[in-house]
């Protein structure tokens, strides 16, 4: 709780993952949602057995998002976004095609009137279109061609499982998200709500 909670994933890598690391150099590790340069930087110094995850909201987004026109609750996630050099940095991490980095969405569904309150829940619904917000992502940075290993081969590989066989078709093709989703008697509201999405996946 002492430390600001954007710095909080810098302090983390250096108080814990770094001894962690040195004691254990053969752990198989895994950063679940990088969000920082610091975090990429930490996971590119490490051998093949640490990894790390990155979800489409933070690669798409920064910490402004967060205060645009007024406190933006549903932009509230844990790790929370942060500055735009470390945008930047996953950015850079995932053109590198680099196998140390794969999908993980962190996907969070809550009901809008618990986001919408006092101490509002944490989390970014993404999943009614991660893949096309991942080719979205990949598609600016001019890395398309590093998709498909990024969201499909590079976690199987790591964890030692078989890749999955289905196949799923990634359009360029302008689609709007929902305003918002039934959900537990409630609304979901999606990431990007009534906004377009410029990729499609089915």
């Amino acid at each position: 709780p002492a430390v600001d909670i954007f710095d909080r994933e810098k302090e983390f890598i250096e108080q814990k993952l770094v001894p962690l690391v040195k004691t254990f150099p053969d752990l198989k590790l895994v950063m679940e949602h990088i969000t920082t340069k610091q975090a990429v930087d930490f996971v590119m110094s490490c051998g093949p057995n640490v990894a790390a995850t990155i979800t489409p909201h933070h690669l798409l987004y920064n910490r402004n998002e967060i205060f645009k026109r007024g406190l933006q609750p549903h932009f509230y996630c844990l790790p929370i976004l942060k500055r735009e050099t470390h945008r930047l940095a996953l950015l850079g991490a995932i053109s590198s095609g680099n196998p140390k980095f794969f999908a993980g969405t962190d996907s969070a569904p809550h009901k809008a009137s618990e986001k919408e309150r006092c101490y509002g829940c944490a989390g970014v619904y993404n999943a009614h279109a991660a893949m096309a917000f991942y080719a979205e992502v990949f598609a600016s940075v001019g890395a398309l061609d590093k998709l498909e290993a990024f969201a499909s081969i590079y976690g199987a590989k790591f964890y030692g499982i078989t890749p999955n066989k289905g196949v799923l078709t990634i359009e360029h093709k302008s689609s709007r998200v929902p305003e918002s989703f039934p959900f537990c008697g409630g609304r979901l509201i999606p990431l990007r709500s009534g906004q377009d999405v410029s990729w499609v996946a089915h």
